[in-house]
């Protein structure tokens, strides 16, 4: 679904937002991603590693596979990622294979982050595509989501 014209950053960030949530209902590390080529969404997708048992079930990558199943081509030139965490090394290689334009994210991620934090694979000149990078949107909403998420989980007694 489109934003309204003039939509930002900022609009599509909100709705990787709405997807964190939606991770977070499900016990999920509150991170979502959204996908957008040409104003409009095609795909969206939000943690689901504890749901599906999978290690690689990242929102990055449910969006991935769900934007490439659509487009039935791996190739998503032309569309940009939002997502409320900076991509680890896994979602970034990821974004770098399906040709992705350009990735919007929320917070770094101190302990994992690939695009700025720890490394810069979205820009790597060693790599046959990179993408440019915007991050620090909405940074303060996307960690405080993160920050609750896991001070109950400590609270609960559980790491």
């Amino acid at each position: 679904m489109p934003l309204p014209d003039g939509a930002s950053d900022l609009g599509w960030m909100g709705e990787a937002l709405a997807e964190a949530d939606a991770a977070a209902s499900k016990g999920e590390v509150p991170v979502g991603c959204v996908l957008v080529e040409e104003g409009a969404v095609v795909a969206r997708g939000h943690n689901l590693r504890e749901t599906l048992a999978d290690p690689t079930a990242h929102a990055e990558m449910v969006a991935l596979r769900a934007a490439a199943e659509r487009a039935k081509s791996w190739r998503l030139d032309g569309v940009t990622a939002y997502v409320t965490l900076e991509p680890c090394v896994m979602c970034a290689g990821a974004l770098v294979h399906a040709r992705v334009a350009r990735v919007v994210y929320g917070c770094d991620d101190p302990k994992g982050g690939a695009l700025t934090t720890l490394y810069r694979i979205g820009d790597d000149a060693r790599l046959n595509h990179r993408f440019d990078v915007v991050g620090g949107v909405l940074a303060d909403e996307c960690a405080a989501r993160l920050r609750a998420f896991f001070a109950a989980l400590r609270a609960q007694g559980k790491k």
